[in-house]
């Protein structure tokens, strides 16, 4: 009788008897010392580097797929956040861009992003631990360097630096947490990697906007301090946290499948809308209403405290009230301030709608979710890679082609993004209530087989 490739044999033994434990039925697998199944090339490879490989599900104590997980995502917002913070000002005062250079910039900056599915091809030479910190290393050095390079092709050069190693890392990241964290509890969880994230940005956000004034800060340190953070957190990381080897293994092809499509079309549909918020939202509030570096800073700032107090509650509302209310309720709200923001006249109310609009953000958990539910384990890691390409392919576009839309009305700007809500919100109600392989859509009755694509 045959096994299938996804099943485990019957004569194969699990808990601490399989331990210490050959399994004949398997005869290319071994025990590594640690007890754990290993490859025997991986198993010397990971004795050489003092990284032994083992099974999410048995890591112990605290060097766990959950807190290296914490710690990356940690180290991401501590460079990118002080990046994000400072782009703008530093744009406009210090090479005096206008919206039609940042709006190229933007462009440029999307550009890895686009050519995320590139990722699948990288990880035939790596496993996708290695390069989420190779990415996280990357991201770093780029923003280490950002200060030093005051020229527009400069600043287009260093954030395209920075971009490869950005996205190349959220691309990693999603593909190991939907791999690592349990269906039921993945909400929950996700929303604790916002709140800790968050928590990064409130330490970037609230020193930026305590020193700029006081310590009479410039652009360049500030860049090189938070990009060498990042590079050392890396290096820790490297040697503190062991390999964790999937317990499904990913398939190394490109992976687009029709049943996936309802996410695809989100996916789509939010890159468009996130264009908007991270490009001309941030850019109104410097050039409409002459935020300085260290206002900018207090906004972001009580962004950060509101994804540390209700990230996490709202991961547990998601898995309680499921992903088609929750995208629901994100893309009305966002239509509202969408057309807010495209008549607002008052810098307090226009600092409001953006916090607001930030916080919606919290609720993007549940696409991720919904597709976790619907998918072929197998094909979590190459449709990462396919879904931020889907992503991108209006982020390139959007800001360059919306650069030219502001100089001639930025209402404009946001009435289209308002449209793009709507069109948003449609696709969500597609969802059903409780997706599953075979229950992609809601007018799918019962889950049943993944079907042959």
């Amino acid at each position: 009788m045959k096994v299938r490739a996804d099943q485990p044999p019957a004569n194969r033994q699990f808990g601490p008897a399989a331990r210490n434990t050959d399994i004949s039925a398997d005869s290319d697998r071994k025990t590594t010392a640690g007890g754990i199944l290993a490859r025997p090339a991986t198993r010397c490879y990971a004795i050489m580097m003092h990284r032994p490989s083992i099974l999410p599900s048995a890591a112990t104590g605290w060097r766990t797929p959950f807190v290296m997980l914490l710690i990356m995502a940690a180290a991401m917002q501590l460079s990118f956040a002080v990046w994000w913070t400072l782009i703008k000002n530093f744009a406009v005062e210090d090479i005096a861009l206008t919206g039609r250079e940042i709006g190229f910039q933007e462009s440029i900056r999307e550009i890895p992003g686009f050519l995320a599915f590139l990722a699948i091809y990288v990880l035939l030479l790596m496993r996708e631990q290695t390069l989420a910190l190779v990415s996280l290393f990357v991201l770093g050095a780029g923003v280490a360097i950002t200060g030093y390079f005051p020229t527009a092709y400069g600043l287009y050069a260093t954030t395209f630096v920075m971009s490869i190693g950005f996205h190349y890392y959220e691309t990693m990241a999603q593909s190991l947490a939907l791999q690592w964290l349990p269906k039921a509890d993945a909400p929950r969880l996700m929303g604790r990697l916002l709140a800790v994230a968050a928590f990064a940005q409130l330490i970037a956000f609230g020193l930026i906007a305590l020193a700029w004034k006081t310590l009479h800060l410039d652009f360049s340190t500030v860049f090189l301090v938070a990009g060498g953070i990042t590079i050392l957190i890396v290096i820790f990381l490297w040697r503190a946290f062991p390999h964790f080897r999937e317990e499904t293994p990913q398939r190394r092809e490109l992976v687009f499948r029709k049943r996936y499509g309802l996410y695809y079309a989100l996916t789509f549909m939010g890159g468009a809308r996130r264009q908007i918020f991270t490009v001309f939202a941030s850019f109104m509030m410097v050039e409409k209403f002459g935020y300085e570096v260290h206002q900018v800073a207090w906004l972001f700032l009580v962004n950060c405290l509101f994804n540390m107090a209700f990230a996490p509650k709202i991961g547990s509302l998601i898995g309680r009230f499921g992903e088609r209310n929750a995208l629901c309720a994100e893309y009305i709200g966002l239509i509202v301030v969408f057309v807010a923001y495209a008549f607002v006249e008052n810098a307090l109310f226009a600092a409001a709608l953006y916090v607001i609009d930030h916080a919606f953000f919290a609720l993007s958990i549940s696409m991720k979710t919904y597709f976790q539910k619907i998918s072929d384990p197998a094909d979590i890691a190459p449709t990462a890679g396919v879904a931020f390409t889907i992503n991108h392919i209006a982020a390139v576009g959007i800001p360059a082609a919306f650069g030219f839309i502001w100089l001639a009305s930025p209402s404009a700007v946001f009435l289209i993004g308002a449209a793009m809500a709507v069109a948003s919100l449609l696709l969500a109600i597609l969802i059903p209530r409780h997706p599953a392989p075979g229950r992609e859509f809601a007018w799918q009755t019962r889950a049943g087989t993944l079907p042959a694509e």
